[in-house]
């Protein structure tokens, strides 16, 4: 049986690194210009290049984002752009413009091409036109269920690829295909560069009361109409793996490097579960604890089983979630001193008690019991960001484990 591809958002060259180390088959990026992430990092030639070359020898793929959706003036610069994604090995490059497409198959024509969830593939119909214009696999719009997923990979030829996003943010707007940061900010959210006004408090106000503000829900604080949960579908594996599926693709691109680590280890464990037994697959409420030891929003399963409600909004706030601080990266791990050099992200103590995370292994409880400066001064707290120490733990860790430790509310 062919495996279910597992592919994660790389933000930048640690995030691309964590995201593989932690079970990513595949990673989609965006460079410098040309995709829909401007407020992403994104990657130099450089970073590209040593991206792809970390991924190629772990056996994954790297895919490369060009699916702005450009005017006359946006294609200065592609032609050469794409023959440097040609030269650094990029695995393929995602499209949503058929002008794009169009000079692709000009400029580098032995390229695998996938079809952006931008273009807004939504039939079987569409799916085969661009099959016939050289698209090996289409990326769904996130407003389909699994019935119509299934009903196009069944009129679709054998070698033409679905792939669905299973998790992450969801857009308001189809597909993504959303004007209003344009309107309210100047930002151009199909060039990369949204504002998310989606996110923000919004009340009514009535032509003849100006300066009367109706909250839109009954709440004194007005509400966040636009503000869709964040998509989740861990609890449904295997329904997803038999619609004919082949890749489940993860959004954010702009989160962090322990989030995209948290959220594709739990992904992974639960499909690596699935192929041990398909018929006898369970689902684990650890995954999704896990899932939520990273900052998120609540959830919802979006199109995929019925049309959404508003249970599926968020109308109170457009704040993330947070339980868990990332407080620190393993960086190197001298076994018979039981001594880790870490990376420090937030603050941390002596003698607290953290929790372990590590690539395809269950979460471990443990206590700082000592903290040095790489100098050897013994230390209490490492309060200065990124800051390199010495600890000792009560347990064994390893090369990229993360640590974190559970937000206490002191009041």
């Amino acid at each position: 049986m062919e495996k279910i591809e597992l592919l994660a958002p790389a933000g930048d060259l640690e995030k691309l690194k964590m995201a593989i180390v932690y079970g990513a088959d595949a990673v989609y990026l965006g460079g410098e210009a040309f995709g829909l992430r401007a407020g992403s990092k994104n990657f130099t030639k450089e970073e590209m290049a040593e991206g792809v070359e970390f991924a190629h020898e772990r056996g994954k793929k790297v895919y490369v984002t060009v699916n702005i959706i450009p005017h006359n003036k946006d294609f200065e610069g592609l032609e050469d752009y794409l023959k440097d994604l040609e030269k650094i090995g990029v695995d393929a490059v995602i499209v949503s413009d058929p002008g794009v497409l169009y000079m692709v198959k000009q400029v580098i024509p032995n390229m695998e091409v996938h079809l952006s969830t931008q273009a807004n593939t939504t039939n079987y119909m569409s799916a085969n036109f661009w099959y016939n214009q050289g698209i090996k696999r289409i990326v769904v719009a996130r407003e389909l269920s699994i019935e119509e997923i299934k009903e196009i990979k069944e009129n679709i030829p054998d070698d033409m690829e679905i792939e669905a996003f299973v998790h992450g943010a969801m857009c308001i707007s189809y597909s993504g295909r959303c004007l209003i940061s344009n309107y309210m900010t100047g930002r151009n959210a199909n060039k990369g560069e949204c504002a998310h006004p989606c996110r923000w408090q919004y009340y009514l106000v009535e032509e003849k009361r100006p300066g009367e503000y109706y909250p839109i829900y009954e709440d004194e604080r007005g509400t966040f109409f636009f503000n869709s949960k964040d998509l989740c579908l861990i609890e449904y594996i295997p329904q997803l793996i038999e619609s004919g599926i082949k890749s489940f693709k993860i959004e954010g691109r702009m989160k962090t490097s322990y989030y995209v680590a948290s959220i594709v280890r739990a992904y992974r464990m639960a499909i690596d579960e699935y192929y041990k037994d398909p018929r006898n697959w369970k689902f684990n409420p650890m995954w999704l604890d896990e899932i939520k030891k990273a900052s998120h929003r609540d959830f919802t399963t979006g199109f995929i089983f019925k049309k959404p409600t508003a249970e599926d909004h968020h109308y109170g706030s457009s704040s993330y979630i947070r339980t868990y601080d990332f407080i620190g990266l393993v960086k190197e791990y001298d076994e018979e001193n039981q001594i880790a050099i870490v990376e420090q992200r937030n603050r941390m103590f002596t003698g607290e008690q953290i929790e372990v995370m590590g690539p395809y292994t269950e979460t471990k409880n443990a206590v700082i019991e000592k903290m040095w400066t790489m100098d050897g001064e013994e230390i209490n707290v490492a309060p200065h960001p990124k800051q390199i120490i010495k600890m000792k733990l009560n347990v064994k860790v390893k090369e990229n484990y993360m640590l974190r430790k559970e937000i206490k509310d002191d009041k």
